[in-house]
């Protein structure tokens, strides 16, 4: 057996490593190849190129790079239509992926894609393209798989690989003591890991902390900085709103932070996901541009009413998602302190975090290995 496999970004690596090791289970004398980082290279995959062909970021960085993702594209498509592997898994990445699914997939060779686009959140009509694309897509969670068979296509959930690693066992203290902070009541505050989220959101999360010390004069504070230059924009923000707060600046390490947390106030993403699994409390907040605002909520482009993963996996939207105009320091600190003052509300939003992720604790790679294994028989 041959497998094409192709990732984009270091989480793509994590997943392509677990599932090359699930898939050699099934199939030990197979051969893997393709787009991979060091932990495929570990896990057996023979290089073509490496990750870092796709780890392209911003609007301007990636235009000026199309020439060169077109070449590789093509390239390719070349590779593997000569080499005839028995499948070809794309692992994210799908603004790269999908088209090279769906030129392979036109000339027989069987396609998959790992990791589905937020279709059923926006562009719904992206649906269609990659039907086209894709003989099997993998979802990660449940209600992607509901979506995808509504539209015909042929997909299987196979749980979060998060979920398989993340765990609610460590209290709070515990969390604390691992990072050597004082015992007393812990926020954990995580602006976001891009330029544009963290100067929108810490300004504001800056300000809600200057008023829940207010209220809860023990209260510490502590930040995972995702990136060095990133550094100065949260000092800054500090320094402007919070000064003479009790500010912890964390290099990385956003999951011991979020461990350290009685509740955690966070910018939307993966980063919500996370500290659901990690049996958490905690407050979502997020602004985008004006226009853009306009044009998802007015024009439709969103079509989901809700837009946090513990709001979309749990049965009933339990966390406070404040956007754009509700976005402020004042209605952060609120909410926040709810969760501090209320231990039942702030129960209530953990007991359903731990039955999301008793769902979506699957063993992802394995599930996903079948589901290949099932497609090529």
């Amino acid at each position: 057996m041959k497998f094409a496999l192709v990732a984009g970004e270091t989480s793509g690596d994590i997943l392509g490593a677990s599932l090359i090791r699930a898939l050699r289970g099934l199939y030990p004398q197979a051969q893997f190849y393709g787009v991979a980082g060091p932990r495929m290279v570990a896990a057996g995959c023979e290089t073509i190129e490496t990750i870092d062909a796709l780890s392209v970021m911003g609007l301007s960085e990636v235009i000026k790079e199309l020439p060169r993702l077109f070449r590789l594209r093509a390239e390719l498509v070349t590779r593997f239509s000569d080499d005839r592997p028995d499948c070809m898994i794309g692992i994210d990445a799908p603004d790269f992926n999908l088209g090279l699914e769906r030129r392979l997939r036109e000339r027989g060779i069987k396609t998959v894609h790992y990791v589905s686009p937020t279709v059923w959140a926006w562009r719904q009509g992206r649906v269609h393209g990659i039907a086209k694309s894709c003989d099997l897509m993998l979802s990660l969670f449940p209600f992607e798989a509901d979506f995808y068979r509504e539209h015909a296509m042929r997909v299987a959930y196979v749980g979060h690989p998060l979920a398989d690693e993340l765990d609610a066992t460590l209290t709070p203290a515990q969390g604390r003591a691992a990072l050597g902070l004082v015992e007393q009541p812990c926020l954990a505050v995580l602006p976001g890991s891009r330029k544009a989220e963290v100067s929108m959101l810490m300004p504001l999360y800056a300000d809600a902390a200057r008023r829940l010390a207010e209220r809860h004069p023990q209260l510490q504070f502590v930040v995972p900085v995702a990136k060095p230059s990133l550094r100065p924009l949260i000092e800054a923000a500090i320094a402007g709103h919070a000064p003479q707060q009790n500010w912890t600046l964390l290099d990385g390490q956003s999951r011991e932070a979020m461990r350290a947390g009685e509740a955690v106030l966070l910018a939307s993403g993966t980063a919500t996901l996370e500290c659901l699994l990690l049996g958490r409390p905690m407050v979502v907040g997020y602004r985008v541009a004006p226009f853009t605002a306009f044009l998802l909520r007015k024009v439709g482009l969103l079509k989901i009413e809700r837009v946090s993963l513990p709001n979309l996996l749990c049965r009933e939207p339990l966390v406070d998602e404040l956007l754009q105009d509700d976005a402020t320091g004042e209605n952060f600190a609120n909410a926040v302190s709810r969760l501090i003052d209320d231990p039942v509300a702030a129960q209530k939003q953990t007991d359903a975090f731990d039955a999301v992720r008793d769902e979506l604790r699957r063993n992802a790679a394995a599930h996903a290995a079948s589901a290949i294994a099932e497609l090529l028989t």
